[in-house]
């Protein structure tokens, strides 16, 4: 039997040398047969190191033969060259055989098939090796906690982060900027948010990686404005921002719609002069078409000179969210004659959803008839048929979409059945939307929504003894309506208006300059549309209710502070009313050149 440590000392023969050097690697593999027993570590190892350039699965597991043919009893340095060579090979089994049947491991070993398994996804698999290598007794090591870490996803992700958090502070390496800037993107992807900002606050140095996963966990968990805080914090001390850190601060700004703010980064990316990778040109396109401005968003696209299914589908749900079906139709049109990428599930979903919005019902049970032929390799999904629904209710068809959802072959889910009801409210069908509402209501008790919106149903028809049922309902499972919510961005601060504000620092101003408009407006023949407000009042009372929505608000702060002849953006999270609609719209013709309104749901 050859010894292994007596022959590391060995020099790689001449003949196998020239042949590795010069990349003839199947005659290297050839004269390695002809060597035998005269084999040694030096050459193994450069052999290895060849296949594993070339990913030579078939020369590594001849090499792997050779070994055993010879009874040479390669130490764990080799064993792991063999191991990480069918790792990059996709050969898991055989990396594990060879795992299995090293007599000795170290911490390389260990880390390195730990790493296979993360790779591929095999989280509990990796984190029970780790548990067998701490009980055998090997110390790890940076990357072996770090790979540990990258497995700790999913719904116990959280719970065994931490356990691995506790064996990283036991082994005295919570400060390793490597393991720290693991454990805190590990906790920001798992939504332990403050657990994440405690980790980088310790941090003995913070470098961009670091900023950019604290920042990117903030936006990923929708606290925009403290990823924006942190960002600058980021520019104050200095650190420059990589392409990661842009695209991770406009996923922020794109939930704000901060859209003065958004152009700012855009210019300071800009002006840093960093490559546009694909992911922060797609960040681009995405909070532009969040922000309302889609022709920013489309000359992004059209200067890509690579485009992903990501860049088309980030296009498309653009104009699909504002309801321009006719660009949706054409920009699915160009992809096609592209022929470059092929459309996925999100792709069909913002077809189908643009031309629901864009009352193109025709084209949109044209594209869901083309997904069912199995065209594209793409089946639908549960929000696929959703689309179809919201199409055939939008469009009035409001017991043929009922008729549909009987007919699914998958179960219905609280979204279909929520635009199932929603069509019922605006078409008047209380039959339906009965039967829609309850359904809902057993789904997802817990959900605000339903109940306003079947309570809404009731309100449209004056059957006000099932308002006041289901309004106890809600008090009884105590959950509550998410209030109405506009904001407005005004020389970099975002200031917000909820329905019925009396909070906001400058309110009185704000209602006194409500008042003057009202006056004005009805000057101009604007007549307060109270079929919106579904309260047992009267209309003097319900005139109130609308004057204190908060987009009118919004506006009346926006007329007041904005510089003149600047547009006023206002955002929201629910639907514009049709009052607050006409409103707006009749505002911005009285104000003249002055002001021009544009909101955002």
């Amino acid at each position: 039997m050859v010894s292994s440590s007596s022959s590391s000392t060995q020099e790689l023969p001449t003949n196998l040398q020239n042949l590795i050097s010069n990349g003839h690697i199947n005659f290297a593999l050839t004269d390695m047969a002809k060597l035998g027993l005269q084999m040694n570590f030096q050459a193994y190892d450069t052999l290895l190191n060849e296949c594993l350039r070339q990913k030579s699965v078939r020369g590594g597991q001849r090499v792997h033969a050779h070994m055993i043919k010879t009874q040479y009893k390669p130490p764990a340095y080799l064993g792991t060259r063999l191991l990480i060579l069918y790792d990059k090979c996709d050969c898991l089994w055989d990396a594990g055989q060879v795992f299995d049947e090293m007599p000795q491991r170290n911490v390389v070993s260990w880390t390195a098939f730990m790493s296979a398994y993360s790779k591929r996804g095999c989280d509990s698999e990796a984190l029970d090796l780790l548990v067998k290598m701490l009980r055998s007794g090997t110390k790890p090591n940076e990357y072996t906690f770090a790979t540990a870490l990258t497995c700790c996803t999913g719904v116990c992700g959280l719970y065994h982060g931490r356990q691995v958090h506790n064996h990283i502070i036991k082994t005295n390496f919570e400060f390793h900027l490597y393991v720290g800037c693991s454990l805190l993107d590990m906790y920001a992807k798992a939504g332990g948010i403050h657990e994440a900002r405690f980790v980088f606050e310790n941090l003995p140095e913070r470098d961009v990686v670091s900023w950019t996963a604290i920042i990117s966990g903030y936006a990923q968990l929708g606290l925009d404005e403290e990823a924006l805080k942190l960002f600058r914090r980021l520019l104050r001390e200095g650190i420059t921002s990589n392409y990661v850190t842009y695209a991770s601060v406009l996923t922020a700004i794109s939930g704000l719609a901060a859209y003065e703010m958004g152009k700012q980064i855009h210019s300071h990316a800009l002006r840093s002069e960093l490559p546009f990778f694909v992911v922060l040109q797609n960040s681009l396109i995405d909070m532009y078409t969040k922000c309302g401005q889609l022709s920013y968003a489309r000359r992004v696209f059209d200067k890509m000179s690579e485009r992903t299914v990501i860049s088309w589908n980030a296009m498309l749900v653009g104009y699909s969210k504002h309801g321009i079906a006719r660009e949706v139709a054409n920009l699915y049109e160009l992809m096609r004659k592209e022929n470059q990428v092929k459309p996925d599930k999100v792709t069909f979903l913002a077809i189908l959803s643009g031309c629901s919005h864009g009352e193109m019902k025709n084209k949109g049970l044209e594209i869901f008839d083309e997904m069912l032929s199995g065209k594209d390799g793409v089946v639908p999904d549960i929000e696929h048929y959703g689309c179809v629904v919201d199409l055939l209710g939008r469009s009035g068809q409001v017991e043929k979409a009922f008729e549909f959802i009987k007919k699914m072959p998958l179960e219905p889910n609280a979204a279909i059945w929520g635009s199932l009801l929603g069509a019922c409210l605006v078409h008047s069908n209380v039959e339906i939307g009965e039967i829609a509402g309850h359904k809902l209501l057993e789904i997802e008790p817990e959900n605000p929504g339903n109940y306003v919106i079947l309570s809404n149903l009731f309100a449209s028809k004056g059957r006000w003894d099932d308002v006041r049922s289901i309004r106890s309902l809600m008090e009884e499972k105590a959950v509550a309506k998410d209030p109405g919510k506009s904001w407005i961005e005004i020389d970099q601060t975002l200031h917000t208006f909820i329905a019925g504000d009396q909070l906001h620092p400058k309110i009185a101003e704000v209602y006194d300059k409500l008042k003057e408009l009202l006056v004005k407006l009805k000057e101009y023949g604007y007549s307060p549309n109270l079929s919106g407000v579904l309260y047992d009042v009267d209309d003097e009372q319900k005139e109130k209710i609308l004057l204190g929505h908060s987009e009118k608000l919004a506006l009346a702060f926006g007329l007041i502070y904005s510089p003149e002849g600047k547009s006023i953006r206002i955002m929201k999270n629910l639907r514009v009313c049709v009052d607050c609609h006409s409103f707006a719209k009749i505002v911005s013709q009285i104000t003249g050149d002055a002001n021009s309104y544009s909101g955002l749901e």
